[in-house]
């Protein structure tokens, strides 16, 4: 487990990237990658949404460009402390400090549960990963982005020390576990230089 897949030291990691996250952000995951994985969405403008591990709010813009019926969560009082600034805390999202292994939602609540940037943070991601399945409606989608692992050697062993990195093959794993029958993973860079991710798009199934 990475140094950073540990729920307090996240946080503390959290308290001061919150301040320059914005900025750093583009270089990694930007507003044309944000927006491509949207497009593979079909959101309505009465869908509900639930963006986990939603940060300082830069995928729940995306989001709100299709329906103010968006519900943003962090386990991050300073991130969310930005999204506030951006949003307000009583405005069109609806904002919750939790963990995403316990989503405080009941079952079939969301059209879609989104999250980008968070599950590499997370300490028993397939856990969270049946949390999202059992938030949603059945048939409904969820769509996760995360880091891809690196090909090279020595990022490997970086990675592995620092967060989860996963493979097609380690999602597939993954997702099977948490439940899920269908899903698909596509592959996402800002430019040929940059960290690429893994954005699967999976299906809630029948309960």
């Amino acid at each position: 487990m990475g140094v950073l897949e540990d729920k307090a030291r996240a946080r503390t990691f959290y308290k001061y990237l919150s301040q320059v996250y914005d900025r750093i952000n583009p270089f990694i995951w930007n507003e044309e990658m944000r927006d491509e994985a949207i497009s593979w969405l079909d959101i309505g403008p009465e869908d509900r949404v639930l963006d986990i591990g939603c940060g300082t709010g830069f995928a729940t813009e995306g989001l709100l460009q299709h329906t103010e019926r968006i519900y943003g969560l962090d386990q991050s009082p300073h991130q969310l402390s930005k999204a506030y600034q951006k949003f307000g805390k009583r405005g069109p999202v609806r904002f919750h400090k939790g963990d995403a292994e316990r989503l405080p939602f009941a079952d079939d609540t969301f059209d879609i549960v989104w999250s980008s940037g968070s599950i590499e943070y997370w300490p028993n991601p397939v856990t969270a990963l049946r949390e999202c399945r059992r938030v949603g409606k059945p048939g409904s989608t969820v769509l996760i982005v995360g880091p891809d692992y690196p090909n090279n050697t020595v990022f490997q062993k970086m990675a592995d020390a620092i967060m989860l990195f996963y493979d097609e093959e380690e999602a597939d794993r993954m997702f099977t576990e948490a439940g899920f029958e269908e899903f698909e993973h596509r592959i996402q860079q800002a430019s040929a230089n940059s960290p690429r991710a893994i954005t699967t798009i999976a299906t809630v199934p029948d309960r």
